[in-house]
């Protein structure tokens, strides 16, 4: 159960440098999102799963967004959002020399473009986003808003093929679900687009655990 997954079912868009002269058409670097369970160890209570853009060698992340054509949209199906009193909304909010301290606070709910806490020069920024709700343990929505690096920071280029969009701890047994559009850079530097690309919800840890835990038992019989 290291690897728990949900895999895209939205639309990919390929075009459009925000704010440039002209549009600039490419094949999109784009070939999915999906979110991996993984095992918090019991610091904090709920299911976490980390959100990864998955992108051709060479592409990069930019920015995530919602807009009034395409709605932002991260909830949980069963439950909510599980946040650490210590935390915050975003890895520019994640400490990690606080972790031996308050060991919850790794496993936070929060979003973020390749980084997990604010080491390592995290440069992301974010505007227009309404907390409130993600703060309260529900859904993270926007339609006008955007989490997002320059195209010059090193956290928005894909390692292993993915760059991390987000980590999510959610009550036990619940599911991810939502949808989100992106917008990058590929190989060769021109500008891709993927609108309202959403996953489909994987049982919760919970219920995976029990399924494997039945497969056993019916194995010994």
């Amino acid at each position: 159960m290291n690897n728990a997954s949900m895999k895209l079912i939205g639309s990919v868009g390929i075009l459009v440098s925000a704010g440039a002269a002209s549009t600039v058409a490419c094949a999109s670097p784009y070939l999915g999102i999906v979110a991996d369970y993984i095992d918090n160890g019991g610091a904090i209570a709920g299911d976490t799963y980390r959100l990864y853009a998955e992108l051709e060698a060479g592409a990069r992340v930019d920015a995530v967004y919602g807009n009034s054509s395409h709605e932002l949209m991260i909830d949980v199906d069963g439950g909510s959002f599980v946040q650490s009193s210590y935390g915050g909304n975003t890895s520019q909010d994640i400490n990690p020399a606080f972790f031996p301290i308050v060991g919850s606070l790794q496993w936070e709910s929060f979003v973020t473009i390749g980084l997990l806490d604010n080491s390592g020069g995290n440069a992301l920024n974010n505007v227009g986003i309404d907390w409130s709700s993600f703060e309260a343990g529900g859904a993270l929505t926007t339609d006008n808003g955007t989490w997002f690096v320059t195209p010059s920071d090193a956290q928005g280029d894909e390692v292993g093929g993915r760059v991390l969009l987000g980590q999510f701890t959610i009550t036990a047994g619940a599911s991810l679900v939502g949808q989100i559009s992106m917008q990058g850079k590929d190989a060769n530097g021109a500008t891709w687009q993927a609108n309202s690309v959403s996953w489909v919800p994987a049982p919760g840890a919970l219920a995976l655990i029990t399924l494997a835990g039945l497969a056993g038992s019916r194995r010994r019989r």
